[in-house]
């Protein structure tokens, strides 16, 4: 068993200068369907208008910005400004058949494998 030891913030940097990156960056989870990926993230208070989302080979970038509020907390730790995220997944994927949808603040972007990956039922013929 390997633990490991980290402090928070990391050593060296100011607590707000942590949280400001903490605050930008985008948990996601992703999983494979079989023909394709589906991958899902948390996006509250996030318009669909607010996000960029790009497709290249085996990449997938998301952008977008979480609403900035203008007053003063005792605790703050809803996130706010700009994020992106950039994911490599383990293969090409078909860009002109992604879907993306934004429901309650949960994204959900399907995003097929590149036809030549998916495996292709051949029917036989008998004469």
């Amino acid at each position: 068993m390997t633990i490991y030891v980290r402090t928070f913030p990391p050593r060296g940097r100011r607590w707000a200068e942590w949280r400001e990156q903490a605050e930008r960056s985008l948990a996601v989870n992703v999983r494979d369907d079989g023909e394709a990926y589906v991958l899902t993230a948390f996006v509250p208070g996030v318009k669909a208008e607010d996000l960029k989302i790009q497709v290249v080979d085996d990449t997938v970038v998301i952008e977008g910005h979480y609403p900035k509020e203008e007053q003063e907390y005792l605790l703050c730790e809803l996130p706010a400004g700009s994020f992106q995220r950039v994911l490599r997944l383990p293969a090409p994927l078909d860009a002109d058949a992604v879907e993306a949808t934004l429901s309650n603040g949960v994204l959900i972007l399907r995003l097929p494998k590149a036809a030549s990956l998916r495996p292709k039922t051949i029917q036989v013929k008998a004469r």
